[in-house]
């Protein structure tokens, strides 16, 4: 009899410990919820870099979507990635699709507008690994005759309540390593 005792003694105290340990998860998700409630959505990461070559030939390069193949770590994060195409590279209209592992994620960038030898303004529409929209825009700007300054922004917004994330990630930071590393790779390759 003793012995029934302790077992349900330790049964019930398993359980007590589980309750109580969801109930604490189940209140810091609360936590975290209502705190996504009063935070942030929005966020815009940028960086720049000097390339030395002319502004025409630098902006000829970064208005054909097709090179980004060459230079975003985002792309090529998955060469094996199926890729589609819509329209004429280099010109308003012009849509890149993607579809890659879970690193590369699925979606499509759109050139919504081009101001020659300034800015391209480009809309990625993420699809995988969620949903999301992103201005991108590529802007350059003579720095000298033989340089070019080029920046490269993205600006989004995260719904309710996947903006809890940025509670957790600093976004200028992840986002922000790629893009410069991206930025290096393009200067290498112009440069040549």
């Amino acid at each position: 009899m003793q012995q029934n005792y302790n077992l349900c003694f330790h049964k019930s105290f398993i359980m007590k410990i589980l309750l109580t340990i969801i109930g604490i998860l189940a209140i810091l998700i609360i936590l975290v919820l209502i705190i996504a409630l009063y935070s942030k959505r929005d966020y815009t990461v940028q960086r720049e870099i000097v390339i030395n070559q002319p502004v025409d030939k630098v902006f000829d390069y970064v208005r054909h979507l097709k090179n980004q193949d060459y230079f975003n770590k985002w792309v090529m994060r998955d060469p094996d990635m199926k890729k589609s195409f819509r329209g004429t590279d280099g010109t308003v209209g012009f849509v890149y699709g993607w579809d890659g592992n879970k690193q590369a994620g699925a979606g499509e960038q759109e050139i919504m507008s081009i101001d020659p030898n300034k800015q391209i303004g480009i809309v990625i529409r993420f699809e995988r690994p969620f949903k999301a929209i992103a201005q991108a825009p590529i802007t350059v700007e003579a720095v000298t005759t033989n340089q070019t300054r080029i920046r490269w922004r993205m600006s989004s917004s995260m719904k309710y309540p996947m903006n809890a994330m940025m509670l957790f990630a600093d976004m200028d930071r992840l986002l922000g390593k790629d893009l410069q590393w991206s930025l290096e790779k393009l200067k290498g390759i112009l440069e040549k």
